[in-house]
């Protein structure tokens, strides 16, 4: 028994070597205190230490610290955050990264320092695309499985007619190229679309522009409070009462609850997770209400999905080398409550399936947080852009290799 003990300690000890500091460093990285902070926020972060709780039961030989930090949608703020935690702090890893242009500029930031981005809130495809990395990873999803999922649902339904209301940044412009594509490519037509600057307050201008044009749909391509605020906007233009109808393409459950089923009714949306859908799903997330006293959005369960498959990886590949645990990543299915079928491909992108939902009545409603009625499974091969037409150096390396 002493001889077997002492062999125990020994692999311990071995693995605990090939941690960099003798502990796994990870940052979540995102929008606290302004226009998205309840799309992930500090409950993205509660729900980092949810995974790496969860890990470290499983592995106690394996130390996890898990810390945070509000980028203020600032890419300058965010960029010498990443730098301070990356160079001087020992971070591993930084996850959630709100904000497409912040996270194109961490996630280049960690291409180059060999270090793992977790990008669960960002939309924006060209993290797959041209801003890749073989450390980045973009879990669950982004502008082409918001655009094509919403769009085709309402497209197949007869709302040929699309004004685009797009927030002024990299987020808003992809999501507006992805959302014409779509709707021309289905017979469809965009009659108009305007940007707006993030964080505004008075949608007034917009929305004339957006109800003159007659469109069946106004496709909001934004999130967080700018979401919530056109919305509520709409409303007081009797935009819905009109007859012209909403779409919202990066709605979280949090912006229905901070609406209200009245003002929310209606909505169509395509997410990766809903918090009522399974037994699993259910189970995560009465640990995440019992923590934070809400239900997870999209956000929040992504991030959990993303850590604990890091640390998973970690813990098969016996390191913390950046390169090393993104190899094992890709190399591992993903399976959790967020992404219980889940792959990573060659771009970074992790993809799993996605469901369409309605935001329900408040005559349909069962009580607080009870906001989606699932309307059909979008599966998985078709949540993200075929390889075939990916803009990745990674996806060719791939390619070459088999």
């Amino acid at each position: 028994m002493t001889s077997l003990a002492a062999l125990v300690a020994s692999v311990s000890l071995c693995q605990a070597a090939d941690i960099s500091g003798g502990v796994v460093k990870i940052g979540v990285l995102n929008d606290q205190s302004g226009v998205y902070a309840d799309f992930g926020g500090r409950t993205s972060v509660d729900a980092a230490r949810m995974a790496a709780e969860e890990f470290t039961a499983k592995h106690k030989d394996i130390k996890v610290e898990i810390i945070s930090a509000d980028h203020q949608s600032k890419v300058d703020v965010a960029v010498a955050t990443a730098k301070q935690w990356f160079e001087v702090d020992g971070v591993d890893a930084i996850a959630d990264l709100t904000n497409s242009a912040v996270a194109i500029a961490v996630n280049t930031m960690g291409r180059d320092l060999g270090k793992v981005t977790l990008m669960t809130a960002p939309l924006t495809t060209a993290l797959t695309n041209e801003s890749c990395s073989p450390t980045g990873f973009h879990w669950g999803w982004d502008t082409y499985s918001q655009s094509v999922g919403t769009a085709s649902a309402l497209l197949d339904r007869g709302e040929k007619d699309w004004f685009i209301l797009a927030a002024d940044y990299a987020f808003g412009a992809a999501m507006t190229a992805e959302l014409d594509r779509v709707v021309t490519a289905k017979g469809g037509k965009v009659v108009g679309q305007v940007k707006h600057p993030l964080g505004a307050n008075d949608f007034s201008s917009f929305l004339l522009r957006a109800q003159a044009s007659k469109a069946q749909i106004i496709a909001l391509a934004n999130g967080g409070m700018d979401t919530i605020n056109a919305i509520k906007q709409a409303g007081e233009f009797g935009i819905a009462a009109g007859g012209q109808k909403l779409a919202g393409l990066a709605v979280v459950i949090s912006d229905v609850h901070a609406l209200g089923l009245k003002a929310a009714q209606g909505l169509i949306v395509t997410t990766p997770f809903y918090w009522d859908h399974n037994a699993q799903t259910r189970s995560f997330s009465k640990r995440f209400q019992e923590r934070t006293k809400r239900m997870p959005g999209v956000v929040q369960a992504a991030t959990y999905s993303a850590v604990l498959h890091y640390l998973q990886a970690i813990a098969a590949a016996r390191t913390d080398d950046g390169r090393k645990v993104a190899d094992k990543m890709r190399e591992m299915p993903v399976h959790d409550a967020y992404a219980p079928n889940g792959r990573i491909r060659p771009d970074g992108r992790m993809v799993t399936d996605m469901y369409l939902v309605e935001v329900k009545t408040p005559a349909e409603s069962k009580g607080e947080w009870d906001y989606f009625k699932v309307l059909g499974k979008i599966p998985e091969a078709d949540t993200a852009a075929p390889l075939s037409a990916s803009r990745c150096p990674l996806v060719k390396t791939a390619a070459q290799s088999k």
